[in-house]
C-alpha cells in the first residue's frame, strides 16, 4: 500500500498561528523592560493570559475540529456517508487518547445502552490499553464485552488505510486516527460453549488390585464386593447422566457430557476415595484408576488418548485419575502406596521376550541418567551381565560419574575380567549406533534427563526397565517396557529378570554388590517402598556373592560432606510445622546432589516431619531432592516444579534459576496441594 505523507501545514499548522504569533510578546517586552518596568510587569501578565488562552484552545478545539472533518468528509460523498452510517456493524474513529470522534448508528446504539457512559474506548473496554491504541502495522483484534454483550473488536491504524483517506485528516504527523469495528459475538460465544458442553467423553475405569483382594476374603464374599463396587461406580457415573458398561470382571467403560466431566474434575473425582470405603472383611482398600480422553476431532481419537491416559495411571502405581487432552495431562489421586504383586508372571514374561530382542541384535547400548547413582550403576551392571550371558556385546554409556558410585566403577576399570571399553561416553555410543543395535533406559523413562538424548533418536529398538512413576513426559517407541512403580528400584526389576534369562544368570560379587548398593540406597536401608520381593530379590544378589561389608564402605562420606549437610540440617526451614526444606551449597563438595538428597533422608528422622525438600545450585541449575515417609505424595510436588519421581522419593531440576526463588515456588505447591487435600 502506497505510504502517504502527512500535511501539517493545512489544518494543524493553522490552528498553531495563534501559538506561534505569542513569540511577538518577545520584542515587545524587552523593548518595554528599557523604557517602564511598572508597564513591563502589566503587559507580561497579559502576555501570559494570552498564551494559556491559546494553549488551551489548541488543545480543546483539535479534537472538535477533527470530530466535525471527519463528519464532513465522510457525508461529502452521500453514497459513502450513507454505507457508514447506515451500515450494520458498529463502527467508529477515536484518536490514540480513545476519544470517539465519529460513531455510526449501530455503534451510537449500542452507547445508548447506558446514558452516562463516557465516549471514551478505554472507558467502554477496559480491557484494551492505551498502548493498543498506539501500536501500528497489522489489525489488532480484541475480544471484551459491554452491558452483558461480549464483542469481537477490531482496531485499525488509519496510516494503514491512507489511501482511502483524505489528507485533509490528518492535524499532524505525530496524530493518528483508529477505526474500531464492533462484531456482537454473545451469541456464537454461548453456541461454543454449549456445543463443547455437549461434547462426549470417553472414559475407562479399571479396579486396580482386583486380584489381592479377592484372595484375602472368604468366596462366599466376593460377589459381594463386586456387586458394592459396580452400585458405587454405576452410581457415580449415573449421577452425571453418563452410561457406564462393565466390560470386564474389573473393567468398565464409560461415556458421559464434557461439562459432567468438569464438575468431576472439580470434586477431583470423589469415587477414587468412595470405592477405598467398600469393606466386606477385605484388609486390603479396592483403589480405583481412570483413563479419560476428550476434546478430540474423533471419537475413536477420545477412547485412544483415554486407554493412553489408563496406562499411564497403572504405570503410576494405580489409584488415580487422568484425563487427557491433545494439549495436556491433568492429574487426580495418587495417594496410595502401589500395591506389590506377589506372582513373578510379569517378570517372567518380560525377561523372555527381553532374551528374544537380545539374541536378535549384534549389540546392546545400556544408559541411565544424568548424574548416575548407585541404582542405575547397579541396573545398568546387571543388564550388561545378561546381554554377555547371551554371547552379545554390551556397552554402558555414561558422560560423568559422580564420586558416589566412582569407587565401584573403578572396581570394573581395574579388573582384568571385563573389557576396557565397558563404559564408553555419548561420543563413542553415536559412532556404534546401526541397524543391529538395542538401546536400554535404566532407572529413567523421561528424554530430557538422560545421559544421552541423542541416542533415542538414532536406535531404533528401544528397551526401558524403570520403577519410578510415569509423568506426562516418556520416552516413545519402546518396543519392551517394564516400568513398575511398586519396584524400589530398577535394580530389584532386573535381579528378578536374571533369574528367567535360559536356566538363571548368576551375577559376580562386583556386580552383586553395585545391585545390592542399588536397592540399599533407594529403600535407605530397607526402610522406604520395600516389599517381600524387595528381600527376595536382595537374597538373590547375597547368594551370588554379594558383600555388605563392601557396600557399607563405599557408602562411607568424606569429613566434609558431612559437614555440610550437618550445617544443612541446622539451617532448615520448619514451613507450616511439617516441611522441612533446606539447602546445600557446592562448594568442597565433589557429588553435592548427592549430598542434597542425603540431607532430605536425614531431615526425615525428625519428629513430625511430613516430608523434607533439599536445593542445591550446580552450574546455574537448580536440583531438588524431595523425600517423604506415607503422609504426602512428593512426585506430586515435583511435578508442579516439573520434576517426577517415587511418591515418597522424587525430584526436580530448574535451569536458570535461583535457590530462594526455588523454596517460593515449593511452598506456594505444598500450600495448592494441603487446600486441595492431597496432605494427609
Amino acid at each position: 500500500m502506497k505510504k502517504r505523507k502527512s500535511i501539517p501545514g493545512t489544518i494543524d499548522q493553522y490552528l498553531r498561528w495563534p501559538i506561534w504569533l505569542s513569540l511577538l510578546w518577545i520584542p515587545i517586552l524587552i523593548s518595554l523592560s528599557f523604557i517602564d518596568w511598572k508597564a513591563f510587569f502589566v503587559l507580561l501578565f497579559f502576555a501570559v493570559v494570552y498564551v494559556c488562552f491559546v494553549l488551551y484552545l489548541y488543545q480543546s478545539r483539535k479534537s472538535k475540529l477533527m470530530s466535525s472533518l471527519l463528519e464532513f468528509s465522510l457525508k461529502a460523498n452521500d453514497s459513502n456517508a450513507r454505507l457508514f452510517e447506515e451500515m450494520p456493524t458498529a463502527y467508529c474513529i477515536v484518536n490514540e487518547e480513545g476519544g470517539i470522534l465519529w460513531e455510526n448508528k449501530a455503534f451510537h446504539h449500542i452507547l445508548q445502552k447506558d446514558s452516562g457512559v463516557k465516549k471514551n474506548l478505554l472507558s467502554l473496554f477496559p480491557n484494551i490499553q492505551k498502548e493498543i491504541l498506539t501500536e501500528s502495522g497489522a489489525v489488532l483484534e480484541v475480544h471484551s464485552s459491554f452491558k452483558d454483550r461480549k464483542y469481537c473488536i477490531d482496531l485499525i491504524r488509519v496510516d494503514s488505510l491512507q489511501d482511502a483517506e483524505p489528507e485533509s485528516l490528518t492535524l499532524s504527523e505525530e496524530t493518528r486516527l483508529i477505526a474500531v469495528y464492533l462484531r456482537d459475538e454473545t451469541e456464537e460465544l454461548e453456541l461454543q460453549q454449549k456445543l463443547d458442553e455437549e461434547r462426549i467423553v470417553v472414559g475407562l475405569a479399571y479396579v486396580d488390585n482386583y486380584e489381592e483382594v479377592m484372595e484375602q476374603i472368604e468366596e462366599v464374599r466376593r460377589s459381594l464386593l463386586t456387586a458394592l463396587v459396580d452400585r458405587k461406580i454405576n452410581r457415580y457415573i449415573d449421577s452425571a447422566n453418563g452410561v457406564v458398561k462393565k466390560i470386564e470382571k474389573d473393567k468398565y467403560f464409560f461415556i458421559l457430557k464434557q461439562s459432567a466431566l468438569e464438575k468431576m474434575m472439580d470434586d477431583r473425582f470423589s469415587i477414587l476415595e468412595e470405592v477405598k470405603k467398600v469393606d466386606v472383611g477385605n484388609d486390603l482398600s479396592v483403589t480405583l484408576s481412570l483413563g479419560i480422553g476428550f476434546g478430540a476431532g474423533d471419537y475413536a481419537q477420545n477412547y485412544e488418548y483415554a486407554r493412553t491416559s489408563m496406562d499411564m495411571a497403572l504405570g503410576r502405581g494405580g489409584d488415580q485419575a487422568i484425563v487427557k487432552t491433545p494439549e495436556k495431562l491433568n492429574f487426580f489421586g495418587g495417594k496410595s502406596q502401589s500395591t506389590e504383586r506377589v506372582t513373578r508372571v510379569k517378570a517372567r514374561v518380560k525377561a523372555q521376550a527381553f532374551q528374544e530382542l537380545i539374541e536378535s541384535k549384534d549389540k546392546v547400548l545400556i544408559m541411565g541418567h544424568i548424574n548416575s547413582d548407585m541404582d542405575c550403576l547397579g541396573s545398568s551392571v546387571g543388564v550388561y551381565r545378561m546381554v554377555t550371558a547371551l554371547d552379545k556385546r554390551a556397552y554402558i554409556v555414561q558422560n560423568g560419574v559422580t564420586s558416589t558410585i566412582l569407587p565401584l566403577k573403578e572396581r570394573f576399570l581395574e579388573n582384568e575380567d571385563y573389557p576396557k571399553d565397558m563404559f564408553i561416553d555419548g561420543e563413542t555410543a553415536k559412532d556404534l549406533v546401526d541397524n543391529n543395535t538395542m538401546l536400554v533406559v535404566v532407572d529413567c523413562d523421561r528424554p530430557s534427563i538422560i545421559d544421552e538424548p541423542e541416542l533415542l533418536t538414532m536406535v531404533k529398538t528401544k528397551v526401558v526397565f524403570d520403577h519410578h512413576r510415569q509423568s506426562s513426559e516418556t520416552i516413545q517407541g519402546a518396543v519392551l517396557s517394564y516400568c513398575e512403580p511398586y519396584a524400589s528400584s530398577a535394580s530389584e526389576l532386573i535381579a528378578e529378570m536374571m533369574q528367567y534369562i535360559r536356566d538363571g544368570i548368576k551375577a559376580k560379587p562386583i556386580e552383586a554388590d553395585c545391585m545390592y548398593g542399588g536397592i540399599v540406597i533407594d529403600t535407605r536401608e530397607f526402610t522406604n517402598q520395600t516389599g517381600v520381593r524387595t528381600f527376595e530379590a536382595a537374597a538373590y544378589l547375597r547368594r551370588c556373592g554379594a558383600d555388605i561389608t563392601r557396600i557399607r564402605k563405599v557408602f562411607r562420606e568424606d569429613f566434609s560432606d558431612y559437614q555440610a549437610k550437618a550445617e544443612a540440617i541446622s539451617r532448615a526451614d520448619i514451613y507450616r510445622d511439617f516441611f522441612a526444606i533446606s539447602s546445600v551449597s557446592c562448594e568442597g563438595t565433589e557429588s553435592p546432589t548427592v549430598l542434597g538428597a542425603k540431607t532430605a533422608n536425614e531431615l526425615l528422622n525428625i519428629r513430625g516431619i511430613k516430608a523434607s525438600v533439599v536445593l542445591t545450585k550446580v552450574n546455574d541449575v537448580v536440583f531438588i531432592s524431595a523425600r517423604s515417609i506415607d503422609e504426602m505424595n512428593v512426585q506430586v510436588l515435583m511435578e508442579k516444579l516439573g520434576g517426577g519421581g517415587h511418591r515418597t522419593v522424587a525430584g526436580a531440576q530448574i535451569k536458570e534459576g535461583e535457590v530462594a526463588d526455588c523454596i517460593v515456588q515449593i511452598k506456594k505447591a505444598i500450600d495448592e496441594m494441603i487446600e486441595e487435600g492431597e496432605v494427609e
